[in-house]
């Protein structure tokens, strides 16, 4: 069995590799010209930097495309040995399905561990230093959109921060920054408006430039009495507010790591923010990787089929219509389970339990029963 283990681990990983650098090489040549609209627009940003900048998104284009280049490998490999007889020499040698289904689900699992690895630390990394690059050589910093990214703090006291963050880079360098502070009643205390600033992860403190403060004071009757104003060339923010949670308010979900989206939900939820985006991508960031595995077990069932000279190239083509069909129904049930307020967690895990049962009802179907 070990004989046979090894040739088919060998002959899929040679075509899910072949396949997955296919794909990379498509992407790769349009992200470039996609970049080469950057080169020379400042003086350092060269060739040279454009194919540094598009290379560190290829972990992250490998990351989205596995599943569907791991499908398309295995049905290839698994219809070329049906296809030559090598696989009913295996039968016939005593691999039975279930030794069948248990070699293709080890296979899946070293898949799935690649996905999340790849996922949650290669293609964060790769963004991050991909964020540095631009910032550095093109001067520009995460934009946050036009309304900016806002974030809630509420204090031991009851008072409330609401932080507006108009942009910010991977290195914590800030855009122009708003401020304000709401005492236990509700009531705006504090103002502030920073041109920029520098985030300090490890001290809890982000330094502030060019601020204008005010102060807010109200009498008895909760009228505003009076307002006090001052321009500061610095100022020192103290909050829980780190680094990592600014840029991850910028950032898509989708480019974060799963540790960071969690702490960032929770930080949210703890702040009576809405979280739901967040909790659904940590979601999906969990069963992603084991979308693998049921692409390896859905393949299984084409190593028993019998195919004419030439049948293959159709089989094929039906696994890269099963694999889309599966990324629909993955964008599908994100975009209604946020529309419907549906729980993240079935959401995200509902588009692979679809797949697993229809994988498994294509092994019993085919392989068990005839």
């Amino acid at each position: 069995m070990k004989i046979f283990r090894r040739l088919i681990y060998k002959e899929v990983l040679s075509a899910v590799t072949f396949v997955s650098l296919g794909f990379l090489a498509l992407f790769f040549f349009f992200d470039l010209l996609d970049e080469m609209r950057s080169v020379g627009r400042a003086p350092g940003y060269t060739l040279g930097y454009a194919l540094m900048a598009v290379a560190f998104e290829i972990p992250n284009h490998l990351y989205e495309l596995l599943p569907i280049t791991v499908l398309i490998g295995t049905i290839f490999v698994m219809a070329r040995l049906a296809q030559s007889s090598e696989f009913t020499i295996m039968r016939t040698s005593g691999l039975g399905p279930w030794r069948a289904l248990g070699t293709m689900v080890l296979l899946g699992l070293g898949f799935v561990l690649f996905t999340g690895f790849l996922g949650d630390y290669v293609a964060p990394a790769a963004q991050r230093l991909a964020l540095q690059a631009q910032a550095k050589y093109l001067g520009s910093s995460k934009s946050t959109g036009s309304t900016g990214a806002w974030l809630k703090e509420r204090s031991a006291d009851g008072h409330m921060l609401a932080v507006n963050i108009r942009a910010i880079d991977a290195n914590g360098r800030l855009g122009p920054v708003r401020i304000f502070a709401f005492d236990a009643a509700g009531r705006m205390h504090q103002q502030l408006h920073a041109s920029d600033g520098q985030v300090h992860a490890e001290a809890g403190v982000w330094e502030l430039n060019a601020v204008q403060y005010s102060q807010f004071s109200y009498d008895s009757a909760g009228e505003m009495a009076q307002v006090k104003r001052e321009q500061l060339p610095s100022f020192s923010f103290y909050t829980s507010i780190t680094g990592d949670m600014a840029l991850a308010a910028a950032h898509k979900p989708d480019h974060m790591p799963m540790l960071e989206l969690w702490r960032f939900a929770q930080h949210l939820k703890a702040n009576d923010q809405s979280a739901q985006k967040y909790e659904m991508a940590f979601w999906r960031k969990v069963f992603y990787p084991l979308s693998c595995l049921v692409m390896v077990v859905l393949a299984l069932p084409f190593a028993y089929l019998h195919f004419r000279s030439g049948g293959i190239a159709g089989y094929v083509f039906g696994g890269v219509m099963a694999g889309i069909s599966f990324f629909l129904l993955n964008n599908v049930f994100g975009y209604a389970g946020s529309l419907q307020n549906w729980s993240p967690l079935w959401s995200a895990a509902a588009p692979g339990l679809t797949y697993s049962v229809l994988s498994l009802a294509a092994f019993g179907w085919l392989v068990l029963r005839r």
